[in-house]
């Protein structure tokens, strides 16, 4: 069981590192966690996700936790069906992105607030750890069908959207369960569904929008099809990536500072929480629109903690995680593609117009490099940079009026990520090659620089 456990959730390779047995003690720990007793459990397409939802639920069942089994979900629907319901925590069994080979567990308590590893998770492991056999008691869940609800509750946030041609690749993930069903509620706009039927074998791409080349198939449809919009889901409908219509990859930080003027005009003044690596446009945006941009380390459980404590109206991540106040602070693609319908109908623009202003800066993208020593590596960062202001919010941010970097070590691999922003070109590639220099010093042998 060490090493499945991680920063924001439970994942290791069926049946390797996680199996039945496992997610049986990790039911029951959960429900000794919790000690509450009602919780929910949903799970994904993949084909050990029944197998490891059924030994769950015989685990929270065996310490006499009453448990509701929502059967195959999204992880939004799960997050609702959690704070909707009025239940005390909930599961879901899903590996998102990952490859078919995975899978694992996201764990809630009540208003599906996350565990992760600063908050929950650790003793969630520490009980399974000490668990020798789950002692079995007789009892089933009861069972509920929370889709046509979910639905409901989303397609109460469309806003006269324009009538669009919309390419939706779902990825044979559960974007398939529930976007057809939304976009039924859309007679004025066309939908040109890609890879909806739910397949844990992925047998078109990994379900996961940021890789570039996950979505080449979704642009080239987008220009043969002369959509206006095409957007793309990971694994558990969690994230999401926006095509425009010339066919070109939407950045993630951008999306950020585009989604938020529409909830800056239907709440003046409000919060916009946003990703430590995104982009300067983003924050420079939101003042313009006449919010107040709060910055945010990187996970989605840091993320809705912030925007809880500050109240933020809306926060967005590089991942293609973006959160919703409405949704009860919780991370949810179909809502960022009724969003993103909103804000087209609002502004009656075509999407790349809704992006182009704020393509002010030359950017690297997120990279990732091996290292073998990142603590010594920061260690020299730090004293290279000495007269730059200096941010440890998430690994190190160097801030000069020109350019900025941030640098943060991986939770999962010795690795680290860097994103690098300048004013021009020529200031990214001479800053750029300055810093590679010193992480050079510190790589592994053989490894190479490579994209996130």
């Amino acid at each position: 069981m060490t090493g499945i456990f991680k920063a924001y959730d439970i994942r290791g390779i069926y049946p390797t590192e996680i199996d039945e047995e496992i997610a049986r003690k990790i039911g029951f720990a959960f429900a000794q966690y919790l000690d509450k007793t009602k919780i929910v459990v949903g799970h994904d397409m993949r084909d050990s996700s029944p197998l490891l939802a059924r030994a769950f639920i015989e685990g929270a069942l065996s310490f006499g936790t009453e448990v509701q089994d929502i059967g195959l979900a999204t992880t939004p629907m799960l997050y609702y069906a959690i704070a909707d319901g009025g239940f005390d925590g909930g599961a879901m069994i899903t590996a998102s992105h990952l490859p078919a080979q995975y899978n694992g567990v996201k764990l809630c308590r009540e208003k599906a607030i996350p565990l992760s590893g600063d908050d929950g998770l650790p003793e969630v492991e520490a009980i399974a750890m000490a668990i020798e056999t789950v002692p079995m008691k007789k009892g089933n869940p009861s069972r509920a069908d929370w889709l046509g609800r979910y639905v409901d509750r989303v397609a109460g946030l469309l806003e006269n959207p324009s009538p669009l041609t919309i390419v939706v690749d779902a990825g044979n993930g559960m974007g398939g369960l529930d976007t057809p069903r939304l976009l039924e509620r859309l007679p004025q706009c066309k939908f040109i569904p890609m890879y909806m039927e739910p397949d844990g074998d992925f047998p078109h791409h990994v379900p996961n929008p940021i890789l570039p080349e996950t979505t080449v198939e979704l642009q080239r449809r987008v220009l043969s099809e002369k959509a206006d919009l095409g957007v793309a889901f990971d694994g558990d409908g969690d994230r999401c990536g926006f095509i425009d219509e010339h066919g070109r990859r939407i950045p993630s930080d951008l999306v950020i500072a585009a989604l938020a003027e529409f909830f800056l005009r239907k709440s003046p003044g409000a919060t916009v929480l946003y990703d430590l690596r995104a982009s300067r446009a983003v924050p420079e945006r939101i003042r313009e629109l006449g919010g107040n941009p709060a910055k945010t380390r990187v996970g989605h459980s840091f993320v809705k903690q912030r925007m809880r404590e500050i109240n933020a109206v809306f926060a967005g991540e590089l991942s293609g995680h973006y959160y919703y106040r409405e949704m009860g602070f919780i991370d949810n693609g179909i809502v960022s593609l009724v969003t993103m319908l909103n804000l087209i109908g609002l502004r009656n623009e075509p999407v790349s117009e809704l992006i182009r202003p704020l393509q002010k800066y030359a950017q690297t993208g997120e990279v990732t490099f091996q290292v073998r020593d990142g603590d010594e590596l920061f260690r020299e960062l730090e004293y290279a940079y000495s007269d730059a202001t200096k941010e440890h919010l998430d690994g190190l941010t160097i801030e000069y009026p020109d350019w900025w970097f941030n640098l943060r070590q991986s939770h999962t691999e010795p690795a680290v990520r860097l994103v690098m922003e300048a004013n021009n070109h020529d200031t990214l590639e001479r800053e750029q090659a300055r810093l590679n220099r010193i992480i050079d010093k510190y790589m592994c042998e053989g490894a190479e620089h490579g994209p996130s």
